[in-house]
C-alpha cells in the first residue's frame, strides 16, 4: 500500500469520526424531537449531575442503533442486558450505549495502528482487521461479564437482607417487598418482579415464565423455594431454625462458591485470549528485523516459504482463540446471539439452499442423525441440525476459496521476487553495500528485460539467452563466465515463471482443505463437549445442594425434585427431561432408564435414593446423608472447583501460548538456523573451490 493511500484512509477515518462527532452535536441540539422527547419524558424529575450524560447515551443509543453494521453489536448486548435489568428500557438503552461507545473509542485508533503496522502486507492487515471483530466481540462479553457479576455479588447482599427482614415480618413476601425497595441495587428489580409473582392470581403460572428469562439459577432457586414457603409454609428444622432461612443460607453457600469461581477463572484467563492473538501484531516486525540483520533471509521471508508459515500461524493462533474463549465460557450457551432469525435461517429459507442442506443432512431416525443430536445437546448449542450443515458447508467454502487464494498469492509472491530481488553476493550479516547494490539492480533490471522478453515463449532455450546476452550492451566489458552465469540465472528464473499458475493438484488439495473444513463445526462442538464434560461434577454437587433444600419441605415428592433438577441442570437437562416425561409411565422404569443415559456415578447414587423414595422410604430419609454430610459436601465442592480450574488452566496456557512458540521457533529461529547454515555451507564451497 503506498504511503499517499494510507495518508488517505487514516484521513478518512478521521473524518468519519469527525462526523459521528458533529452528529451527536446536531442531536444535542434538536431536542425537540420524537425520540429524544420520549427519553426526556422517562427521566423527567430525575435531574442529578449525571442527568446530561445518562440523556447522551440515550442519545448515542438511538444513533447507534439506525447503523446496520453496528446494529448488530447493540441488537447482541442488549440480548444480555435485558435479562439482568428486567423489563428496564431506559437503564438497558444507557448501558449499551456505555459499552458501545467504549468499544468504538478502542477499536478508531486500534485500527489506525494496524493500518499503520501492516501497510506493507495486505493478508496481514485483513487478518488482524479480522482478528478485531473477534477481540470487540471478546470486549464487549467482557463488559457484560461485569454486569453479571456485578448482579451476583448483589444478591449476597440481597439475601443478607432478605434474612432480616423475614425475621422482622415472618412473611415471604412481605420480606420481598421489604429488599425490592433498594433502588441502588440492580438485582431489587428481580426481587420485585419476585414479589409480583407470589401476589399475582396464578404464581404458578407467573414462575414458569419467569424461570425462561432469570439471569441466573440462584434467583430461580430464590423465587421457586419462596414461592413453596409461601404455598405450604415455613416449618423448623430439627435445630429449631428456619428451613426457609436455612435454603436461603444454602443459596448464599452455593453463590459464594459460584463467585470464587468466577474470579479465579476470570484471574487466569484473563490475558490468554490476547496473548493466543498476539503473535500476529510480531509477524511484520519480526520480518523486519531479519531482512535488515541477516540479507540472506530474504529469499524466505519475501519468498512463498514464508508467506506459507505466515498462513500456518495465522491459522494455529485463530485456532487457539477460539478454544482459549471456549475453555473459559465451558461451552456455555451464547445468550448474545440471535436465536430467532440467524443468518443461518435466512439463508435456509432460500429454496435452492434449502433443498441442497436437506440433501446432504442426515435423515430423522437415522443412525448419523442421532448422533448428530446427542452431540449438539451434550454441547449445549442452541443450533439447529439444519443450521448446523449450513454452518459446515460455509466452513468448507470458506476452507476451498482461502487455499485456492493461498495457492494463488504462493505463485504471485515467486514471481514477485523473481522480478524485484537482485542477485549478488553479499555477507551473511548486514546489507549489502551501496555499491553492490547499485549493480545488483543494475543487472536485475537487464534480467527483467530478457523475462519480459521471452515469458511468452514456452519452447525458449539457454543458447537463445544467452546469445541475446552476448549483444547486450551491459555485458560488452563482461566474461564469458559472467554471461553464462547470467544466462543460467534469466533461464532458470524464466522457467520458473512459466510454471507459476494453478495446478490441477492444487485444485485438489484446496477441495480436501474444504473438506476438514467442513468438520470444523463438528470439532469444535466435540470440544465444548469435552469441557462441559469437566463441569459435570460441579453440576451433580448443585443438585445435592436442590435436593437438600426441597427434601425437609411438605407435599415435595420425587416426580416435583426430578422437575427442580431438570430446570437448573445444563448438562444432564436431556436425560432429566426424559425421565420426566416417562415418569407417570412408571417411576421406578424411568428412574432406571435415567440411570442408564447419564452413567456418571455420582449422579447415579442421587438416582439410586430416588428410587428408594418412589416406594420405600420418605425423601428426607432417603438423602439423610446430605443433611448429616453438608460440611464434607461443601469442602468437596470447593476441593472439585480447584481441580477444574486447575485443568482449564493447563489447557488454556498450553492453547494460549501454543501460537507465540509457534511464531518465535517457525518464523524466527528455524528460518535463521536452517537457511544461515545452508548459506555458510554454500559459502565454504565457494572458499574450497577457489582453493
Amino acid at each position: 500500500m503506498s504511503t499517499d493511500l494510507l495518508g488517505k484512509l487514516i484521513i478518512g477515518i478521521f473524518a468519519v469520526f469527525g462526523l459521528i462527532v458533529v452528529a451527536f452535536l446536531i442531536v444535542n441540539k434538536f431536542t425537540n424531537k420524537k425520540n429524544t422527547k420520549f427519553v426526556a419524558s422517562l427521566v423527567e424529575g430525575t435531574k442529578t449531575k449525571k442527568f446530561s450524560n445518562e440523556i447522551m447515551y440515550q442519545k448515542i443509543y438511538i444513533f447507534l442503533v439506525k447503523i446496520p453494521f453496528l446494529r448488530r453489536y447493540i441488537l447482541k448486548i442488549r440480548r444480555r442486558l435485558e435479562i439482568i435489568n428486567l423489563e428496564d428500557e431506559y437503564l438497558t438503552r444507557n448501558q449499551t450505549a456505555k459499552m458501545m461507545t467504549k468499544a468504538i473509542m478502542v477499536v478508531i485508533p486500534l485500527t489506525i495502528l494496524i493500518i499503520l503496522f501492516t501497510k506493507n502486507n495486505l493478508v496481514l492487515m485483513a487478518t488482524l482487521l479480522l482478528f478485531e471483530l473477534f477481540f470487540v466481540e471478546s470486549f464487549i462479553d467482557g463488559l457484560v461479564d461485569k454486569v453479571d457479576n456485578k448482579l451476583l455479588k448483589e444478591q449476597v447482599d440481597m439475601f443478607s437482607e432478605m434474612r432480616h427482614a423475614y425475621h422482622e415480618f415472618n412473611l415471604v413476601e412481605e420480606a420481598v417487598y421489604e429488599v425490592a425497595q433498594n433502588d441502588e441495587l440492580d438485582v431489587s428489580r428481580q426481587a420485585e418482579k419476585i414479589y409480583e409473582i407470589l401476589i399475582s392470581d396464578d404464581p404458578e403460572m407467573e414462575l414458569e415464565k419467569y424461570y425462561d428469562v432469570a439471569p441466573n439459577s440462584f434467583l430461580k432457586e430464590f423465587a421457586g423455594i419462596s414461592y413453596l414457603t409461601k404455598e405450604f409454609g415455613d416449618r423448623q428444622d430439627s435445630d429449631g431454625a428456619s428451613l426457609y432461612l436455612k435454603n436461603l443460607n444454602n443459596i448464599t453457600q452455593e453463590m459464594q462458591i459460584e463467585i470464587l469461581k468466577r474470579e479465579k477463572l476470570d484471574y487466569v484467563f484473563q490475558s490468554l485470549a490476547m496473548i493466543a492473538a498476539l503473535p500476529i501484531l510480531f509477524l511484520e516486525p519480526i520480518k523486519n528485523w531479519a531482512l535488515n540483520t541477516f540479507s540472506f533471509t530474504s529469499s524466505f521471508y519475501e519468498g512463498k516459504t514464508g508467506f506459507l508459515v505466515q498462513i500456518i500461524l495465522i491459522i494455529i493462533t485463530f485456532i487457539c482463540y477460539i478454544l482459549v474463549r471456549k475453555l473459559k465460557d465451558n461451552g456455555s450457551v451464547d445468550t448474545g446471539r440471535d436465536m430467532q432469525n440467524p443468518w443461518e435461517q435466512k439463508l435456509y429459507k432460500k429454496k435452492p439452499i434449502k433443498a441442497f442442506i436437506d440433501k446432504i443432512m442426515p435423515k430423522k431416525d437415522t443412525k448419523e442423525y442421532r448422533l448428530k443430536i446427542k452431540l449438539m445437546k451434550e454441547s449445549a448449542t442452541k443450533l439447529k441440525m439444519e443450521w448446523l450443515y449450513i454452518d459446515r458447508c460455509m466452513y468448507a467454502i470458506l476452507g476451498f476459496l482461502i487455499s485456492l487464494f493461498v495457492f494463488w498469492q504462493l505463485h504471485n509472491l515467486t514471481i514477485s521476487y523473481i522480478y524485484e530481488e537482485p542477485k549478488a553476493d553479499y555477507n551473511l550479516l548486514g546489507m549489502m553495500s551501496e555499491k553492490d547494490e547499485k549493480k545488483a539492480y543494475a543487472e536485475l533490471e537487464i534480467h527483467n528485460k530478457y523475462i519480459e522478453k521471452f515469458k511468452s515463449d514456452k519452447n525458449v532455450s539457454r543458447d537463445t539467452i544467452l546469445n541475446n546476452i552476448k549483444e547486450d550492451e551491459y555485458y560488452k566489458t563482461a566474461t564469458d563466465e559472467e554471461m553464462e552465469s547470467a544466462a543460467d540465472w534469466i533461464f532458470e528464473d524464466l522457467k520458473t515463471i512459466q510454471n507459476e499458475y494453478l495446478k490441477w493438484f492444487e485444485f485438489l488439495i484446496s477441495f480436501g482443505v474444504g473438506a476438514i473444513a467442513y468438520y470444523g463445526p463438528i470439532w469444535l462442538l466435540m470440544f465444548q463437549k469435552i469441557m462441559r464434560q469437566m463441569e459435570m461434577e460441579n453440576e451433580v454437587m448443585q443438585f445435592q445442594t436442590i435436593i437438600l433444600m426441597l427434601m425437609k419441605i411438605e407435599r415435595v415428592n420425587v416426580e416435583m425434585i426430578l422437575e427442580w433438577l431438570e430446570r437448573y441442570s445444563n448438562i444432564f437437562r436431556e436425560p432429566i427431561s426424559k425421565c420426566v416425561n416417562n415418569f407417570e409411565s412408571g417411576p421406578w422404569e424411568a428412574l432406571e432408564e435415567l440411570k442408564e443415559d447419564v452413567a456418571f456415578p455420582q449422579l447415579i447414587r442421587i438416582v439410586e435414593s430416588l428410587q428408594s423414595a418412589v416406594e420405600k422410604i420418605p425423601i428426607r430419609q432417603a438423602f439423610d446423608e446430605l443433611d448429616t454430610e453438608r460440611a464434607y459436601y461443601q469442602e468437596k465442592r470447593k476441593e472439585s472447583n480447584e481441580r477444574l480450574i486447575s485443568r482449564k488452566s493447563l489447557i488454556g496456557k498450553f492453547v494460549g501460548f501454543a501460537p507465540m512458540v509457534s511464531l518465535f521457533v517457525g518464523y524466527l529461529i528455524a528460518p535463521l538456523c536452517i537457511i544461515g547454515l545452508l548459506s555458510m555451507t554454500d559459502a565454504f564451497n565457494s572458499m574450497s573451490n577457489m582453493m
